[in-house]
């Protein structure tokens, strides 16, 4: 007797390999028969005739673990159906944490932190807190290059010794053994963008001796993008650890089109004996924080020191000469929504672009920004328009690239304007660019949603449905499947998911949340 048969459903085995009609049966967790099965062998047994069965989607990118703590449930996910979440990506994780240097890490991403308990040091005691909540989500945290600089020697611009590199690997090793899905670096923030490439080869050493991943979100997106990507491609080669550049894109207008030669760099390397692939989210604008504009020099010590920095007029004034060099290239103020910030006199422009908020407070634009930063506590998130369609659908048309959101908005609805990524990544590459536009098939899109990104994680028993693998499914209607969220209106779930399942538990069922506490901290390597 199974527990659970989900009946005549189109199923996308994740593969890539066209659909079949099929039943998929699920017991303990577990899916154990594929096939016809009679009604008569389930305790329950589900008709999804007309629509896609397929695995549930794994997001290779999200910054949750800074969120789910504040919402556990993650219906913006289930709602997606996506059942994994592989956190601590751009450098940026919320361990390890060390005494002496707590309050600079919580700091670092102190522009996402909702809310953490921060009752943890070490990546095992994270997965046990995390663990503790009742999750309608996996998650698979990673440890974030710049978490482990800052532990080894906190926010300074400069080299470590070989004491403190030692640190950083000694520090990598264990979250490796505590079972982090592999190791991230973010290098346009602070922290990491002081890092040389020598630095970074050696802690991912770490990662390539585990077997896990190194996802780097690289040094420059724009101007110097090839640089950047030869940059992590050495990583890869120096090491063997497996490359993972992050949200691929080209930013500005005067780098669009170059995508084509990054996606022709990444694919040689794989020719020459590089495990490197990318992945990237289906939009045409980024969000991060608006101190990732400012000069590294400004970021040295971080948030703190920048905002003690920005007391000064001397200060200011290099900032605003150096943003006025990049105008029109790498700092686009008329392209720069401000989308989150604490209480304080800019919060009113919610929304608003750089520009308009410059006139509005009678200040040029780079001006704005170093007052915006000074008065606001250094704490500003943003949505920067900054990439081109073409180049969105040509790396989205490139199979081996994963789809990834790069969110972090678990709960719906709230207040402000976050990025829609966090609501509709998924749904929009099924409805849009794949329904719609046509830039992809369906057996395609779902492969880069599910066996693609497990296949980068090293996991073999998620994102496919075959027996024996995980229940992690999801079911919708292809022909109904959309991301309404936009940037004027972020708050709106996905549409056409009807079943979320996690170990074959429904977290999102006939279109609504279960509350159902299904979801687990996912430790690679680690049994039990």
């Amino acid at each position: 007797m199974y527990d659970l048969v989900l009946a005549g459903g189109t199923v996308l085995d994740g593969s890539g390999a066209p659909g079949v009609v099929a039943d998929v049966a699920i017991s303990a967790g577990r899916i154990v028969a594929i096939g016809r099965v009679d009604a008569a062998e389930a305790r329950r047994y589900v008709d999804v005739a007309g629509a896609v069965v397929s695995p549930g989607f794994i997001d290779l990118h999200s910054h949750s673990d800074y969120t789910v703590f504040d919402a556990p449930q993650a219906v913006t996910q289930a709602a997606q159906g996506v059942t994994t979440l592989v956190t601590g990506n751009c450098g940026f994780s919320p361990f390890p944490v060390v005494p002496e240097h707590a309050s600079e890490l919580r700091a670092h991403g102190g522009f996402i932190d909702g809310d953490m308990p921060w009752d943890w040091s070490s990546a095992a005691e994270f997965a046990a807190s995390v663990g503790r909540l009742p999750l309608g989500v996996n998650i698979a945290p990673q440890v974030g290059h710049g978490a482990l600089r800052i532990a080894a020697m906190g926010l300074d611009d400069r080299a470590p010794t070989p004491a403190e590199l030692d640190r950083m690997l000694a520090l990598a090793r264990a979250a490796m053994a505590d079972g982090v899905a592999g190791l991230s670096s973010g290098l346009i923030y602070a922290p990491a963008m002081y890092a040389a490439t020598d630095e970074l080869a050696a802690v991912a050493e770490a990662a390539a001796e585990a077997g896990r991943v190194y996802s780097t979100h690289i040094r420059d997106e724009g101007d110097r993008l090839d640089e950047a990507i030869e940059e992590a491609l050495e990583v890869g080669r120096r090491t063997g650890v497996r490359v993972q550049i992050s949200h691929l894109k080209a930013v500005a207008p005067p780098n669009w089109g170059r995508v084509h030669a990054a996606m022709a760099a990444i694919a040689g390397a794989r020719d020459a004996g590089v495990d490197a692939h990318a992945d990237q989210y289906p939009y045409t604008a980024s969000s991060t924080t608006l101190t990732s504009r400012l000069p590294g020099w400004a970021m040295d010590g971080g948030v703190g020191a920048l905002v003690r920095r920005l007391e000064s007029a001397q200060d200011r004034a290099r900032i605003v000469a150096d943003l006025d060099a990049r105008s029109g290239r790498t700092f686009l103020p008329e392209r720069i929504v401000l989308s989150g910030t604490p209480e304080g006199p800019y919060r009113k422009y919610l929304g608003s672009d750089v520009a308009a908020i410059a006139r509005a407070v009678g200040l040029t634009p780079a001006e704005a920004t170093v007052d915006l930063l000074r008065r606001q506590g250094g704490v500003a998130s943003i949505i920067s328009h900054g990439m081109d369609e073409d180049d969105v659908r040509a790396i989205l048309a490139d199979p081996t690239v994963a789809v990834a959101s790069d969110g972090w908005v678990l709960h719906c609805p709230g207040t402000g304007t976050p990025h829609p990524r966090s609501f509709g990544t998924f749904t929009r590459v099924l409805g849009h660019y794949v329904r719609e536009a046509g830039v992809l098939d369906l057996a395609t899109a779902v492969a880069k949603m599910t066996s693609l990104p497990a296949s980068r994680l090293g996991w073999t028993d998620r994102g496919v449905i075959r027996e024996g693998a995980v229940a992690d499914l999801a079911v919708f209607d292809p022909a109904v499947v959309a991301g309404p969220s936009t940037y004027d209106e972020p708050w709106r779930l996905a549409e056409g998911v009807l079943h979320t399942l996690i170990g074959g538990t429904f977290v999102w069922e006939d279109g609504g949340p279960t509350g159902a506490p299904a979801g687990q901290v996912v430790r690679t390597g680690v049994s039990g």
